[in-house]
């Protein structure tokens, strides 16, 4: 990590505003990323770049590699001459409607690939399949058949009819079970499928790679995001069963969760598959090595999901799916990040250390020299000990108002009990009417090196705008920015709190000590 003092936004792309009912990674996001230059920001924080799953969420997704293709631009691919813009349905400025959002995207898709098929250069294309391939064939498949198995159960009565009739373990036993004889004859009966999705991988990587570029020209940093699970219905598992713990036939005896905490008073069943640690050892952590390299091609620093699973994570029965009457079992703890370093090189990692942290945790994270999470919405209303109250807080370590889980700063002021309220106005100073402000105050003066602000803290929008409440199934991850303009209000006062607190990007410092050059 840097010793320069920074601080950035947290906004996921989806979040950004268009007309194409969901943010991506056009227009929109190169204007977010000059907002954030003239703001005086470096960092912009992300959330996973892997395609939503079950409830939309970018933590469930079907491949631990592949790209969100419904961050796809549909302006860039008209730029390219690979589709048309026409007859854009009416979707609200708001928020993300998935299911639409979903058809009319695969559909601009599949019309794009189509032109791109009478493309005669298609080198590029060929060497990134060629460079992807230890992740990219296996997903291609898995997302042709499991198209195919929809299409062709879509009128069976099912209480979830397109989740459940593509789910890998209701396919025919061969394939199910990743036989070699079965994936090539259905690669090849499915042949142009499988390229469509390699299509659409090679697109949301050439998008994406651009964008990147550009903000790390203006001295911004991309943070994004990995969590430490898998979802049970992803090529990762069906095309890789032995890295997991599962049962004969590829059955989940287990699932990982969480135990009762701030979050969850019952605990959380996320029912993500367990990974077979002592078989990923025996392959000097390949699977890991390659997910944390091929993800950090996309980003700049790397946030750990969920980091104390690998000191410990919460095992949970399938059946019962209870997480109260789980148990921790020991990760692989400093051994898989030392056998990545010694493969990669020192990467930036920040460490989500939030929730039930032991001293073993404490002590992983410091071993590796990660920086921590520091939460201010967790600070006030306790004691003086608090290691969330900022002068407990270390300068190894990322502040933040709130994070995507968390409810607005807003919304978290106006639900707060009186002992916490009270707290936080003395310790601030503030007489509690901006509270969203009061706590990015309080973080940029923190010795934190990074300092993280959601948008809707910036924003100051109230709990309506929260990005996703843990626990809850449905209705989270659709938060968007209506407009560029809603943001300029708050550019210069951001950008004089960045400056007064010394984390003023230090390209934009440059520019500014440029000496004026004159006629004579």
């Amino acid at each position: 990590m840097t010793n320069k003092r920074e601080s950035g936004i947290l906004m996921h792309p989806t979040s950004l505003w268009g007309d194409f009912g969901i943010g991506d990674l056009g227009k929109s996001a190169y204007e977010f990323v000059d907002f954030l230059e003239r703001a005086g920001q470096s960092l912009w924080q992300i959330l996973p770049l892997t395609i939503p799953g079950g409830g939309n969420s970018p933590y469930t997704s079907p491949s631990a590699f592949a790209g969100n293709i419904y961050l796809i631009s549909p302006e860039l691919l008209d730029d390219e001459g690979l589709y048309e813009i026409r007859d854009i349905p009416a979707f609200p400025g708001d928020r993300v409607f998935y299911h639409e959002v979903k058809e009319f995207k695969e559909n601009m898709l599949k019309e794009a690939y189509e032109n791109f098929k009478l493309k005669e250069d298609k080198s590029d294309f060929e060497a990134f399949c060629k460079e992807n391939d230890f992740w990219l064939d296996d997903f291609a498949v898995f997302s042709a058949v499991k198209d195919y198995y929809i299409n062709q159960r879509k009128d069976e009565d099912s209480e979830d009819k397109e989740y459940m009739a593509g789910f890998w373990n209701t396919w025919e036993r061969p394939i199910r079970n990743h036989m070699k004889k079965a994936v090539d004859q259905w690669k090849a009966n499915l042949a142009d499928e499988v390229r469509f999705h390699k299509f659409c991988q090679y697109i949301f990587l050439k998008q994406w790679t651009a964008l990147k570029e550009y903000a790390n020209k203006k001295g911004i940093r991309i943070i994004g995001d990995m969590p430490i699970f898998v979802s049970y219905d992803s090529a990762d598992v069906w095309a890789k069963k032995s890295l997991f713990i599962l049962d004969s036939d590829g059955k989940q005896r287990i699932g990982a969760g969480v135990p009762p905490d701030y979050f969850s008073e019952m605990g959380q069943y996320w029912g993500n598959p367990i990974y077979n640690w002592k078989y990923h050892k025996q392959t000097g952590y390949k699977w890991w090595i390659n997910r944390i390299n091929h993800t950090f091609r996309l980003v700049d620093i790397l946030r750990i999901d969920h980091f104390r699973g690998f000191e410990s994570y919460w095992e949970v029965s399938a059946l019962t799916k209870d997480a109260r009457e789980g148990k921790w079992i020991k990760g692989p703890g400093k051994d898989l990040f030392e056998k990545a370093a010694k493969a990669l090189g020192k990467k930036p990692f920040i460490a989500e250390d939030l929730g039930i942290i032991t001293e073993e945790v404490k002590a992983l994270k410091e071993t590796l020299g990660f920086p921590g999470m520091k939460v201010l919405q967790f600070a006030f209303g306790d004691n003086a000990e608090n290691p969330y109250l900022p002068y407990n807080v270390e300068r190894n370590s990322v502040i933040y108002t709130g994070t995507h889980d968390n409810d607005t700063s807003m919304g978290w002021y106006a639900s707060a009990d009186e002992k916490v309220k009270d707290h936080f106005r003395r310790y601030a100073g503030t007489d509690g009417s901006d509270p969203s402000w009061s706590l990015i105050k309080l973080a940029s003066a923190s010795v934190a090196e990074m300092a993280i602000f959601p948008v809707q803290d910036v924003m100051n929008l109230g709990t309506d705008s929260r990005m996703n409440i843990p626990g809850l199934a449905d209705g989270n991850w659709a938060f968007r920015v209506s407009s560029a303009e809603d943001l300029k209000p708050f550019e210069d006062g951001l950008r004089y709190v960045t400056e007064l607190y010394g984390r003023l990007s230090e390209k934009i410092e440059e520019e500014a000590e440029e000496p004026e050059i004159t006629e004579e």
